[in-house]
């Protein structure tokens, strides 16, 4: 089962500060409010694409997953919000207290690795987390996570530290190693000097620039690069970690309804359109991630299949204890 937000208030604390530009106006009565912790530019065209489909007014608030649900354990049962769009399991996690549960015939069109065990969440895509590297300057990719924190890459690695697959990623190597070994490592990734960015697309620009060797992001940002500017300038080249270490994490975004809204059935809704055909072919398309309903392929990307990548076995639904990532990250001066 996932676990619930145990301390709640740690949460709201660590990430306050940012909320105020999410967004707090009265919402239209007749406007189903999703708050999205996934970017306007990456999923705008297919939440406008959810109100032509099904004639739902919508009126979404965007902000970080982390600022999201941050925002929704303060509102508690005051929130407007019907939806949560969360860029990563984690943050869905975070808040299962404050989500309602999906019916079966929603939950069973993805595999049982892109749902809630509670049955509070379910994937609408998923993505990689990759290594992008400068090949005019880099003749060795690390391939492990103990190789990241080798001194010989003191420097060189770019990193987003407010970025919800960041976190999860830590959350990640927590699960799968311990807090003890997790803690260790963020001490030495923080030794090694990485580089701070605001985002996976910052870092991704300034390896194509010739300003930093390695980064560490999600594979799609590299495909959009590619589809928008050409191969042959787009410079950066991508590893993908296999072997089952969490630098390879398969983690997914993901949507859930909030308990208690006057709304459920139109939220119940525009999830079931998010993994309907059309949805998922723009997540596929448009935003080059991997759908979660398997039936669906991108017709424009040739992303390798999930099946080769060999990325850890892990319970996704174990990734929400996000206010102890967030803690650790603060100790080790990586947030």
């Amino acid at each position: 089962m996932i676990r619930r937000a145990r301390n709640a208030a740690l949460v709201v604390a660590l990430l306050l500060a940012p909320l105020a530009g999410c967004g707090s106006e009265s919402a239209g009565e007749d406007a189903l409010v999703i708050y999205s912790g996934r970017n306007k530019e990456l999923v705008g065209g297919v939440l406008d694409q959810l109100q032509q489909a099904t004639g739902i007014k919508v009126e979404v608030r965007y902000g970080s997953s982390g600022e999201m649900a941050a925002q929704l354990l303060e509102e508690g049962e005051r929130t407007q919000a019907d939806l949560f769009f969360s860029q990563d399991a984690g943050a869905l996690g975070a808040v299962s207290g404050r989500l309602a549960e999906l019916p079966a015939d929603v939950l069973d069109l993805v595999p049982a690795g892109y749902r809630a065990d509670d049955k509070k969440w379910v994937g609408t895509s998923a993505r990689a987390r990759v290594v992008a590297y400068d090949p005019r300057v880099v003749t060795e990719v690390p391939n492990s996570l103990e190789q990241v924190v080798d001194p010989k890459f003191k420097g060189k690695v770019g990193y987003a530290p407010t970025n919800a697959s960041w976190q999860a990623f830590v959350t990640s190597v927590r699960v799968l190693k311990g807090e003890d070994y997790a803690k260790d490592w963020l001490k030495k990734f923080a030794a090694n000097e990485p580089k701070r960015y605001d985002n996976n697309i910052a870092i991704l620009n300034a390896i194509n620039d010739g300003q930093l060797p390695l980064g560490l992001i999600n594979h799609y940002y590299w495909y959009a690069k590619v589809a928008e500017h050409g191969a042959d300038a787009v410079k950066v080249k991508l590893h993908h970690v296999s072997g089952g270490d969490p630098l390879g994490l398969v983690n997914v975004a993901g949507v859930g309804v909030i308990a208690g809204s006057d709304k459920a059935e139109a939220a119940q809704k525009a999830v079931r359109f998010l993994l309907s055909e059309q949805a998922q072919r723009y997540f596929a398309d448009e935003t080059a991630e991997y759908p979660a309903v398997p039936t669906v392929k991108s017709s424009k990307h040739q992303l390798p299949p999930l099946s080769e990548l060999h990325g850890p076995d892990i319970d996704l639904s174990k990734l929400s204890s996000l206010q102890q990532t967030l803690a650790l990250l603060q100790e080790a001066g990586l947030s």
